[in-house]
């Protein structure tokens, strides 16, 4: 029986393990760079393939709240687009977003779990898993008080059919270009909706070089706390400290987008859903934006010395 069903997922490589000077692994995926007006500057694999772009468009739902009157401090805004480490000031910022409207952590209704951060993980202990420590917490308690200021109900917020899931997925028809023909939930609970690899870089492109004042208070709040977004040391982070104008949101199996604003942007899926080569893919990518990101090294040991890297490969870093 062929099991292969997706055939197109393949793409190219991407991302290179190697030992010894010698590719030992791969890493498949596509890749595609739109230059600073929307138009395609690089493309590997398929730009059309459909994908499922997990927490990479929480920007777009949290554009799709303010525009639905959702007001608050940039910090708690940036916290609503995040996939956050579970920071003790990550979930303090989320319980503020919920009693801003009189409700607490009682009301969220996405999937509980342990934070999302090595070192907040720790820090947790042997605590239940809860729906406030999940990465996606903000998001959640964003929807929510969204609900509650439109007298919205508040247990189904995450039905597809829900005023807020309408408006967040006509927020993303509107700046993709594409129509929203198949959905899905996210593993948070929340509803996801599939678009082409190159309607999700058009819809951030667009995002980011908006005149709409909305989508600048995303892009604002983003900017100015973007360890709300992700958390210390973390790509998203780090990138986002690194570079003007950049915004960069990953999201599950292998999704990212990063967009500098007047220069491009840059969107991948992995073929296989792995994170492991996203420094040099992300440093490679921005390249040809003409931005250069510093990271270390993720070297590859052998009995116990290092005696190879990941990195990106010689189609992503467009040499021969």
């Amino acid at each position: 029986m062929n099991r292969d069903l997706r055939p197109e997922l393949n793409g190219e490589i991407l991302v290179e393990i190697i030992r010894d000077e010698m590719v030992e692994s791969g890493h498949h995926g596509h890749l595609l760079i739109l230059d600073v007006v929307g138009e395609e500057l690089k493309s590997i694999g398929g730009s059309d393939l459909l994908i499922y772009p997990r927490s990479a468009i929480k920007g777009i739902q949290t554009a799709a709240m303010v525009r639905a009157g959702l007001e608050l401090d940039p910090q708690e805004l940036a916290l609503v687009s995040a996939s956050h480490a579970g920071s003790q000031r990550h979930l303090e910022s989320a319980e503020k977003i919920l009693k801003s409207v009189g409700l607490d952590e009682r009301s969220l209704r996405n999937t509980p779990d342990r934070p999302l951060g090595a070192k907040e993980r720790r820090a947790w202990g042997d605590k239940d898993p809860s729906s406030l420590a999940a990465n996606c917490s903000g998001k959640h308690a964003g929807m929510i008080a969204t609900s509650k200021i439109n007298g919205w109900e508040i247990e189904n917020y995450k039905d597809p059919n829900h005023p807020l899931q309408v408006l967040i997925r006509e927020e993303l028809e509107k700046l993709s270009g594409e129509e929203i023909k198949k959905i899905s939930v996210d593993g948070c609970g929340a509803p996801l909706f599939a678009v082409s690899l190159k309607g999700l870089a058009t819809a951030i492109h667009n995002l980011m070089n908006s005149t709409d004042p909305i989508h600048d208070a995303v892009f604002r709040s983003c900017r100015e706390f973007p360890e709300m977004v992700s958390g210390e040391g973390r790509i998203i982070t780090e990138s986002m400290r690194q570079i003007p104008d950049l915004f960069a949101k990953d999201g599950a199996e292998g999704v990212m987008i990063a967009s500098i604003r007047g220069k491009g942007t840059i969107v991948w899926k992995m073929s296989d859903g792995s994170q492991r080569g996203d420094w040099p893919l992300l440093a490679a990518s921005l390249s040809h934006l003409g931005a250069k990101l510093h990271f270390d090294q993720i070297s590859v040991y052998g009995d116990g010395r290092v005696v190879g890297q990941i990195r990106a490969s010689k189609l992503a870093l467009n040499v021969s």
